[in-house]
């Protein structure tokens, strides 16, 4: 629980993702597992996707060195291909995680946790298997939550778990298709919400219904922080359709960036390419003995492939898939590309010369009320709360979610210290909280290789646009394979907007080409032309 108390500064220094790569360097490489056969003879357990030795190999660019494109990578490898190059925008991998240090604190600018602490999730199994994590795991438990109207008024802990309990139905209510409010699932999900919160406030005495609202609009602050945008553009059907992996939230004390070392240090040399960002890609019109594509970059270097996996986010493809494709898109994929939602949520982490919160840290919860809102025309808005940086006794985190998180980032860096501490002041009824010494923050919208932060079900979209996004190019064609793969967190069903879901999609696509390979006996048959827009 925050309370006050007194309140150094150092340098900001991120951690670019190639200062992991040089972690596994000197280990020594993973060697195929053996079993001891009966003869004693060892033999050895190669992956089911593998290739026969000596097969022909086809050529396979992957667009992009976040989680998919890497674990793409990675997975060819698995699989005996080593034809490959990942072009990577930026100057080192890693994508939507990104690592960097301010006072005593490592802080994600993107994702800051793996949600699901367990086998059944990907990124954690790599995790472990990296010993980025120490026995016995630690979840992120957010059982300190701090309340606070805007009047400078603290809700107190018996109202607050009242409130917290109606959220926590309500959420139940939805995944389990049974909404007691009467709200359909297709309406919004603010209106879904308001709904169900309505019909609860009747069973409780009217002196405690405005303070339990106000703390269920505060939660509702935290689901706009998840997604990224105002809860009126959202379906309600994102709740039935965001699969929860179980074993909690977590947070690797050396960061994220962590996790570059073990899907980088295998890889064949100089298989990544940095700061090499793609024009457009050709493909699907080649005559005869023409490569099947040919992946343009800027500066001018091309890049012929029989197959292609294409991992930028939904951002860009919303912002440059009508200039990246050559020839476009077919239809349905751009409607999917076009009604899928892609939020945006920054971050941004103010340092004190001495904390002025308790040890225990925990979290400010921005109890906005919708006159609140309506009130208030600024970016700050869209901020829903503040929290004490794990493992660090002088940083803070704001998160600033939807169309206001887009405006902080044009405003300079003093501009967005006073206006946090403004609101800070406010909400917390006091004057004499101090001034940051320095601050860090994302700006996830204003970078042309992400254009936001993570996709969302949108209203009029579905789970089926996520699918028409994940299918390879040309799909019905005949005898002539697949030239355009799909991979992201917006190309997965169920765990859109994840690390999982970017890493299980990446593999996803590495293995079609594996089987692809395993089919033709090598790279595809070159065959005529396939018109994709049929």
């Amino acid at each position: 629980m925050f309370m006050y108390k007194n309140m150094q500064p150092n340098k900001t220094r991120c951690l670019i993702g190639l200062r992991w790569l040089n972690i596994g360097r000197a280990l020594t490489k993973a060697k195929p597992a053996k079993l001891e056969s009966k003869s004693s003879e060892p033999v050895c357990i190669y992956d089911m996707c593998a290739i026969k030795p000596g097969t022909p190999q086809p050529a396979v660019v992957i667009i992009g060195a976040g989680m998919a494109g890497l674990s793409a990578a990675n997975r060819l490898m698995q699989c005996g291909i080593t034809n490959f190059k990942v072009v990577e925008a930026m100057d080192g991998p890693g994508g939507r995680m990104k690592t960097c240090w301010i006072g005593d604190a490592a802080v994600e600018m993107g994702y800051p946790y793996i949600d699901g602490a367990s086998l059944a999730n990907t990124v954690f199994t790599l995790a472990a298997q990296e010993r980025l994590l120490k026995a016995p795991v630690e979840r992120v438990v957010d059982d300190s939550l701090l309340f606070l109207t805007s009047e400078g008024r603290a809700i107190d802990s018996e109202t607050s778990s009242k409130a917290i309990n109606i959220f926590n139905e309500l959420i139940e209510n939805a995944v389990e298709n049974e909404p007691k409010s009467g709200a359909q699932h297709g309406a919004n999900l603010s209106s879904y919400i308001d709904c169900g919160l309505k019909a609860h406030l009747n069973s409780y005495p009217k002196h405690e219904r405005w303070d339990i609202s106000r703390a269920v609009y505060g939660l509702m602050g935290t689901l706009k922080a998840q997604y990224g945008e105002d809860l009126d553009k959202l379906s309600a059907s994102a709740l039935l359709t965001n699969e929860e992996i179980p074993g909690g939230r977590v947070k690797i004390p050396v960061g994220l960036a962590g996790l570059m070392a073990p899907l980088v240090r295998n890889l064949p040399p100089n298989a990544v390419i940095y700061c090499k960002p793609v024009h457009c890609i050709l493909w699907g019109t080649a005559g005869p003995g023409a490569p099947r594509a040919i992946v343009k970059c800027c500066d001018g270097e091309n890049f012929p492939a029989d197959y292609v996996i294409v991992t930028v986010s939904l951002g860009v493809l919303k912002d440059s898939a009508d200039r990246l494709f050559c020839p476009n898109l077919p239809s349905y994929k751009m409607s999917a590309v076009n009604s899928l939602g892609f939020g945006n949520v920054n971050r941004a982490f103010l340092k004190f010369d001495s904390p002025f919160w308790a040890e225990s840290g925990g979290s400010l919860i921005l109890a906005w009320t919708p006159a609140d809102l309506a009130e208030e025309r600024s970016w700050l808005r869209g901020v829903t709360n503040f929290e004490a940086v794990s493992g660090s006794s002088k940083v803070l985190a704001a998160t600033v979610a939807g169309p206001e998180a887009t405006v902080m980032e044009s405003l300079e860096d003093h501009e967005v210290v006073e206006g946090l501490m403004s609101l800070l002041r406010r909400f917390l009824g006091s004057t004499v909280v101090p001034t940051p010494t320095e601050v860090l923050r994302s700006d996830w919208r204003k970078n042309t290789y992400f254009c936001g932060y993570k996709t969302f079900l949108s209203l009029g979209s579905g789970p089926g646009m996520l699918d028409s996004l994940s299918t390879p190019l040309p799909f019905d064609c005949g005898d002539i394979p697949p030239i355009i793969f799909f991979a992201g967190e917006h190309t997965h069903p169920t765990h859109y907007g994840t690390l999982h879901g970017s890493r299980v999609s990446g593999i996803r696509e590495a293995t079609r080409i594996a089987d692809l390979t395993k089919r033709f006996g090598g790279p595809p048959v070159k065959g005529p032309p396939c018109n994709p827009c049929n």
